[in-house]
């Protein structure tokens, strides 16, 4: 039985639950980047706030530092880093990719070079899945080969590599309540992204990852690479796009029927003073904001927008202070969140590519000031269906369009 309830369907985007032993997961769902089991700067309680149903943690990281043991001894992720909910664990495969340099792969295991001290971390598939487990994640992740764009040599050993791979994770997977995600690869070549498709959906995971996407390539090879693996995927399971947080690049996957994604970029943003919102990105390092006692986005109910202007969010960068970056991950983050209930309401309501064509136009600047975001621009019912999946978070009941 799949653990992922599809409500309501609109072409082939579709909105659910996915449950986990944690908790349900509103789809589709964006999770925020705890990679050291941590959002960076933000209190668990202020992370759920935001509206976000699950967190995503980075097994290879913990198993760095602080150690598996150590977090297994304090009763598991959800008890060591204060986070109720359900929680996805990343087996460490990316990092083949984003630490490629000190990285090494062989049949049997993939081999890290730690960034911290240098120590030597070997990890195979089957070790990924039991300490993945041992942190007592809800949803653990396959180890798998992704091969980055540009890369001159053929993704086929690695794609084929991951299959036998994922063959082994399911093979240990220790199941008591958590779920085993395989992961599709097959590089940017259509018909090897349909093979892997086909090949993981065979052994029945209880979701499947489109991996190796979101590394460089352009928007329009993502998007046919998407689309041929989806068509592969088992229809009653959760998909994940891994690495994805801007608005019109989430909503074209929700479009595509993809479930979940995660991303640091809303932290990653406020961490240079960028604010992500319904008509683009505001830079409030700029000077124009030095006087504007408007809030960052009119009727938003995130802490930043509530209580603050743009010109005190724009001293708080100024002066350097740690504040700043904390509001405006709270904003970020709640903006994804907001986006993705905002997508669910208007798949059940039948308007999903009104929804997405009114959030391009706005991004596009065709609807509305790109430095003002009070307006919601689009249609009166696409500004109706966003205040509706808002108000489904908690302290976020202002439109978000």
């Amino acid at each position: 039985m799949s653990a992922l309830t599809i409500d309501a369907r609109d072409g082939a985007a579709r909105a659910g639950r996915l449950r986990t032993a944690h908790g349900e997961v509103r789809t589709p769902a964006f999770m925020p980047v705890g990679t050291h089991a941590t959002v960076k700067s933000l209190d668990p309680g202020e992370v759920r706030a935001c509206g976000a149903d699950i967190v995503l943690c980075n097994a290879y990281h913990l198993a760095l530092r602080p150690g598996v043991d150590i977090i297994e001894r304090a009763g598991g992720l959800h008890s060591f880093m204060g986070w109720d909910g359900p929680i996805l664990t990343d087996s460490g495969g990316f990092q083949l990719v984003s630490l490629r340099n000190v990285a090494t792969v062989d049949e049997d295991a993939a081999t890290f070079v730690s960034p911290y001290d240098g120590a030597r971390l070997r990890v195979t598939p089957e070790e990924a899945v039991r300490s993945q487990a041992r942190l007592d994640s809800d949803i653990i992740m396959c180890l798998d080969q992704p091969v980055a764009w540009g890369t001159a040599a053929s993704s086929a050993p690695a794609t084929e590599r991951t299959h036998r791979w994922a063959a082994r994770c399911r093979a240990v997977h220790p199941g008591d309540g958590r779920l085993l995600f395989g992961i599709c690869q097959g590089g940017f070549d259509a018909e090897s992204r349909a093979a892997s498709a086909a090949h993981i959906a065979a052994l029945d995971f209880d979701g499947v990852a489109v991996g190796g996407l979101s590394v460089g390539e352009p928007l329009e090879v993502m998007e046919a690479m998407t689309a041929v693996s989806v068509a592969g995927l088992p229809a009653d399971r959760p998909r994940y796009f891994m690495g994805l947080g801007t608005d019109s690049e989430l909503l074209t996957m929700v479009g595509l029927g993809i479930d979940m994604f995660d991303c640091v970029a809303p932290t990653r943003l406020a961490r240079t003073g960028t604010a992500m919102t319904p008509t683009g990105r505001m830079t409030l390092r700029r000077a124009t904001y030095r006087d504007d006692l408007r809030p960052l986005v009119e009727g938003c109910s995130c802490p930043a927008c509530t209580r603050f202007s743009r010109a005190y969010l724009r001293h708080l960068f100024a002066a350097g202070e740690i504040l700043g970056h904390r509001l405006v991950s709270l904003h970020n983050i709640t903006h994804l969140t907001a986006l993705m209930a905002a997508a669910g309401e208007a798949i059940r309501a039948g308007r999903f590519d009104a929804f997405r064509a009114a959030t391009d136009a706005r991004l596009r600047g065709d609807a509305g000031d790109c430095e003002d975001a009070a307006s919601l621009g689009g249609d009166a019912t696409t500004g109706e269906m966003w205040a509706a999946g808002s108000a489904q978070i908690p302290g976020t009941l202002g439109p978000r369009g």
